[in-house]
């Protein structure tokens, strides 16, 4: 049986410095909820540019990692809806900012075939429109689909409810949504959480995503003080 580990515990200032210019990030969230505020403004503070996001939604250009867009350390855009955020619509049409729009559906999906290790997904969604340019089509049964390629990042900055000390994680209501996938895609795995209990402190069955997709931890709000042990 594999050994558990216990997860460090840092600042978001210490566990961002993993992210460098030039990193693929994911960012769970959608709209307002679950979104890791924290980890985003430390990231905001460090002016680290030159980033490919990978997030549903790039929020509004005063919201989360929607300020990543408007402070220009954002160079490409992966996402499903980017309509509420003056600032990605303004430098996409300046020609300063590249956007790749999803499906929201397939989006979710190319996260996932990128965690599990797929080659991809095949979908019917997009097949006959300006979706499928540049896409392989494959026939299924008389059928087409388009080819999804997987999704996968250098750092995932994620938003849970607890965690504990093996880095096990649960979340809140609606927060879950795309932070529980992004977790299984990143070779770094960063969760803000509201508490952090003792190691084993959760029922299993209560367990959304598995400490051992983890990597770090870090308490909401906590950008400035010391690492703990």
């Amino acid at each position: 049986m594999a050994k558990k580990i216990i997860k460090p515990v840092l600042s978001a200032n210490e566990a961002i410095r993993c992210i460098k210019e030039g990193s693929t990030i994911m960012v769970g969230g959608f709209n307002y909820g679950g979104i890791p505020y924290t980890l985003v403004d430390s990231l905001i503070d460090a002016n680290i540019k030159e980033l490919t996001l990978i997030c549903n939604d790039t929020a509004y250009e005063d919201v989360g990692h929607g300020r990543l867009i408007k402070n220009g350390q954002v160079k490409k855009v992966i996402a499903s809806h980017v309509g509420l955020n003056k600032a990605t619509q303004a430098l996409f049409n300046e020609k300063k900012l590249e956007l790749e729009l999803v499906p929201q559906g397939s989006f979710v999906e190319r996260i996932r075939a990128g965690g599990f290790g797929l080659g991809g997904i095949l979908t019917p969604t997009g097949v006959g429109t300006v979706a499928e340019e540049n896409k392989r089509i494959i026939e299924v049964n008389g059928k087409k689909f388009i080819l999804e390629l997987p999704l996968t990042a250098d750092v995932a900055l994620i938003r849970a409810f607890k965690a504990d000390r093996y880095g096990n994680l649960i979340y809140f209501g609606t927060n879950r949504n795309f932070n529980p996938a992004m977790a299984t895609a990143a070779e770094i795995v960063i969760a803000e959480v509201d508490a952090i209990l003792e190691a084993g402190a959760f029922n299993p069955n209560d367990v959304i995503t598995p400490g051992i997709l983890v990597d770090i931890l870090v308490l909401k709000g906590d950008s400035y003080y010391a690492s703990r042990t």
